[in-house]
């Protein structure tokens, strides 16, 4: 177990961001349909997180896109993948977490129809198998909200979910 550095830089990521940082870095999220990922090199300590909120722009792919959006999730990882690279590793080296792709709506919690959730959620496992990342860890799908705390410095991500969607109702329902 690594013991954190006397001031952590703390960053917080809203939807659409990207970070990559060193082992004196902690990185928080929260998300509702939306995934994060989160990449750590275990013998570096070095690692990043990606908030996005769709699966892709749609017709153009990242490659295709002068300035990558991290609101998508295939630019978010290509923007990640970018910073390894700048680090002088390979994706392969690291070890990925996903986390989010929520239904946070009744509706969608009870529709057959692919929502968005589930396609961030599809497309996070995609993308790590396409950049050859280990999936280690996953809290994925369900019907509730994630606040996510990753410190780079051990690589241990902390994820508190909140009331599933269906408790939620009956807590309203009590109050009224």
């Amino acid at each position: 177990m690594s013991l954190p550095p006397e001031n952590p830089i703390d960053i917080f990521l809203q939807p659409g961001e990207v970070y990559f940082g060193d082992a004196g870095t902690r990185i928080r999220t929260l998300l509702g349909s939306c995934v994060a990922v989160t990449l750590w090199h275990p013998i570096l300590r070095v690692g990043g997180m990606c908030h996005y909120l769709l699966p892709t722009r749609g017709r153009r792919r990242a490659t295709e896109t002068p300035g990558a959006d991290g609101r998508y999730a295939d630019e978010a990882m290509a923007l990640l993948i970018k910073d390894i690279g700048a680090s002088g590793t390979r994706p392969s080296e690291y070890q990925a977490k996903l986390f989010g792709g929520g239904r946070m709506f009744a509706e969608h919690a009870r529709g057959h129809r692919l929502n968005v959730a589930e396609r961030n959620v599809l497309a996070a496992r995609s993308l790590a198998q396409q950049h050859g990342l280990q999936i280690v860890a996953e809290s994925l799908g369900g019907c509730t909200h994630r606040n996510v705390i990753f410190e780079v410095w051990s690589g241990d991500v902390w994820v508190r979910a909140g009331p599933a969607l269906e408790q939620q109702g009956r807590n309203r329902r009590r109050a009224a």
